[in-house]
């Protein structure tokens, strides 16, 4: 691999995979916006820290910004592109669909574009478990129809999914979308349940749980999902090759597939929410609330394809990862 460009670098996702990948002695070139849906300052954070790697290099600015990324492409030509950018959280699309809009599809298309004139080795596009919507049969495979996505943010992720398969078949682009599942772990994104969860407890404030607690996550280790990305880097989709699983969904058409990335294993909340509990030593009072809109009971992955692809095993416990993150958030905030 000569560089790789990885857009979204400063946020959670972002930032594990290029210090993976400096760590490796890779060379990375960052995009990221720094945009405020929250913490400014814990992304900064996280680029100060890829900076001190003479290999990375920063760059601030959107994905939809066509010149800034078609010049990137040209000055840079990546041989890998892992495309992590997006306006993220299901619950946020209900107040402000534009945003997910303009990062996520424009976003994209641009990512796309540039692809396009300066083709990599292989593009990777996160997309999400969301996409699977309001199906019920589980553990989710990729094969399964993904049809009805329940909240906008979801819609534009699947968008892209089927925006990314005609530019592999028009343009013989490889590419890779994979589908995150409940990613967690140490420098996590303020507005997810483990990190609300951890600082109420800590504070002595009660948490909201929805659906009064009767739902279920395939919660993924970040250094997990980093390996995976990691190892799919590795596995470019070739046209006209055969499927390595029964629910292998590469194309017939194109070279390109998508591929689910989890732990395998679906946990209750509530068993999560134990987890934190003994990792903090403080029992959790629960506000318990109905589902939300757009949000789903359950979801559960089946990563066979992945394992066939790459050999790839999840290594990280709940109780491993959820002490991981407690242990990072008492150093990093409560010092």
């Amino acid at each position: 691999m000569d560089t790789i460009l990885v857009t979204g670098s400063a946020g959670f996702i972002g930032f594990h995979l290029c210090k993976s990948l400096l760590e490796e002695g890779l060379h990375v070139v960052g995009l990221d916006a720094m945009t405020d849906y929250y913490d400014v300052e814990l992304k900064q954070a996280r680029h100060a820290m890829l900076m001190k790697h003479d290999r990375f290099i920063p760059v601030i600015g959107r994905v939809e910004d066509s010149s800034l990324v078609m010049d990137l492409f040209a000055r840079e030509t990546p041989s890998h592109v892992v495309h992590l950018a997006a306006q993220a959280g299901v619950r946020y699309s209900i107040e402000n669909p534009r945003s997910y809009l303009d990062s996520n599809i424009i976003g994209s298309f641009e990512i796309l574009e540039a692809a396009r004139a300066y083709t990599p080795q292989h593009l990777l596009m996160a997309s999400t478990s969301s996409a699977f919507g309001a199906n019920t049969a589980m553990p989710y495979k990729e094969t399964d129809k993904a049809d009805h996505q329940m909240s906008f943010y979801a819609a534009t992720k699947k968008a892209t999914e089927n925006m990314a398969h005609s530019y592999a078949h028009l343009f013989d682009l490889p590419v890779t979308m994979f589908r995150f599942f409940t990613v967690y772990g140490p420098w996590g994104r303020p507005d997810m349940a483990l990190f609300k969860f951890t600082k109420a407890i800590l504070e002595g404030r009660p948490i909201d749980v929805y659906n009064h607690g009767a739902m279920q996550r395939d919660f993924t280790y970040i250094d997990d999902l980093v390996n995976g990305i990691r190892l799919l880097m590795e596995a470019a989709p070739q046209r006209g090759a055969e499927p390595v699983s029964t629910t292998d969904s590469l194309s017939p058409v194109a070279p390109f597939r998508v591929v689910n990335i989890g732990n395998s294993n679906s946990v209750p909340l509530t068993d999560f929410i134990a987890e934190i509990e003994a990792a903090t030593g403080q029992r959790a009072e629960q506000n318990l609330m109905p589902m939300q809109a757009g949000d789903v009971p359950a979801t559960w992955a089946d990563a066979s394809t992945l394992t066939a692809l790459t050999g790839y095993q999840p290594r990280v416990s709940i109780k491993e990862g959820v002490e991981a993150f407690v242990s990072w958030y008492k150093n990093y905030y409560l010092p």
